[in-house]
């Protein structure tokens, strides 16, 4: 199982602390601290994705379950887009993914609450980190991550006037979380609420 870079020191210190008990307390005491290992190594996981090649497709930009869609004002750029929001639980994987290939325009952090990621409040009240993503048509994109109740530490890895593939990684945030992307008038929805969607691999809309 491949393990994303953000999981190695939390890795390593599980592993360690589950060999320590074992080998000083026994094996019956270390099984929870085991289980804590098999806990991180899952949350940790990096799976690959196979990014579909249609330029016109937009890829989730999280694994996880989508809890809104609809219309809304995109809050970086003012203009009229669709919303679609992720929410990621403990058991997700927790890489984010560029939804379509673009360039970087802004980058944009904002501290906040650690509400619920899974309730709307959160993603208006919650630290965050906003990237726009310009496509080829000059069309702005919003991506966000939302950090959640557990969540501490959102990590972005793109920055502005970065050259960005749809599919490619792009950040990480710790533990339960919550992903909103904004698509304008140009774009169609493929997705519903209740749908389960995987970042990088599966189709939630298209250019028309």
């Amino acid at each position: 199982m491949r393990l994303d870079r953000e999981g190695y020191p939390f890795t390593a210190v599980a592993v360690i602390a589950a060999l320590a008990v074992y080998f000083f307390a026994g094996g019956y005491w270390s099984i929870p601290f085991w289980l804590f290992a098999v806990f991180v190594l899952q949350f940790f996981r990096d799976p690959t994705r196979d990014v579909p090649a249609d330029d016109n497709l937009v890829v989730s930009p999280a694994d996880g379950k989508v809890v809104a869609v609809g219309e809304a004002i995109d809050p970086i750029s003012g203009n009229s887009a669709t919303r679609i929001a992720i929410f990621l639980n403990v058991f997700s994987v927790h890489s984010n993914r560029i939804p379509v290939a673009g360039t970087i325009t802004k980058k944009e952090y904002r501290t906040g609450k650690f509400l619920n990621a899974a309730v709307d409040k959160s993603a208006e009240e919650n630290e965050r980190n906003s990237i726009v993503i310009r496509d080829s048509d000059s069309h702005e994109i919003t991506c966000i991550q939302i950090a959640g109740l557990i969540a501490r530490r959102i990590l972005c890895y793109v920055d502005t006037g970065d050259q960005v593939q749809k599919g490619q990684k792009y950040g990480f945030i710790r533990f339960g979380s919550r992903v909103e992307l904004f698509l304008p008038p140009e774009y169609q929805v493929n997705v519903s609420i209740g749908d389960s969607v995987r970042g990088g691999a599966d189709v939630i809309g298209s250019r028309s």
